[in-house]
């Protein structure tokens, strides 16, 4: 699987928004976003809470060490090595997926936490704190949103709406780097206040969008 293959796994809103970013910054956008979704799909698919930590450990070794001692041959690490050097920001993504490998109904705290870890990961690609600080608000918001639509669990779905309405919902200056975290942001926010399920990209969206994509609020 290579660049483009990971890109086409995103999924259509994904994709429409990393068409937003700078080229150097997609490549890492697409390994941060492809990262997300290979760490889901291990909780999601492995039977055992134990068997889903050991493979979330493989992932934490790999973030914690050196690229040049990565192995050959897995396209995400390869596209991970974009991050020069930074990709130990993204630790704390493995340990917020972890937080979902308990039973459910799950608390309040383990999904503020994968929220925040998914925020904290776009704020591995800002250059200032200030930036930072705003990455980490709206790349939260979006995830809470993100997780809502995806729960089974009627409990935690509703839970975790209730945490996503809660939020600053405030649109924020990012670098055009972080552009399709302002999409994502503005997407999920309309659907929230529309009471959508999850993001629909509708024509009055697709708008929103351009919008959002070429002037970043």
């Amino acid at each position: 699987m290579d660049h483009d293959k990971l890109l086409e796994s995103l999924g259509p809103v994904n994709r429409l928004a990393l068409a937003y970013a700078p080229a150097k910054a997609r490549v890492q956008l697409v390994a941060l976003l492809a990262l997300d979704m290979r760490l889901a799909g291990i909780v999601r698919n492995s039977r055992e809470p134990m068997l889903a930590q050991l493979r979330l450990a493989w992932w934490r070794e790999q973030l914690a060490g050196d690229t040049a001692r990565w192995p050959e041959g897995e396209p995400l690490l390869t596209a991970l090595r974009s991050w020069e050097g930074r990709h130990a920001a993204l630790m704390p993504l493995v340990e917020g997926w972890e937080a979902m490998t308990g039973t459910a109904p799950l608390p309040e705290e383990a999904f503020m936490k994968l929220a925040n870890a998914r925020g904290a990961a776009f704020a591995g690609l800002a250059d200032d704190p200030a930036a930072a600080a705003n990455a980490i608000r709206l790349g939260r918001n979006w995830a809470l949103a993100d997780i809502s639509s995806r729960l089974s669990n009627a409990q935690e779905r509703a839970m975790v709406l209730a945490l996503a309405k809660a939020q600053d919902w405030r649109s924020a200056p990012l670098p055009r780097r972080l552009r399709p975290l302002v999409v994502l942001h503005g997407l999920a926010a309309r659907s929230l206040r529309a009471g959508e399920n999850g993001v629909r990209l509708s024509p009055f969206s697709l708008l929103a969008v351009i919008r959002l994509g070429l002037l970043g609020r």
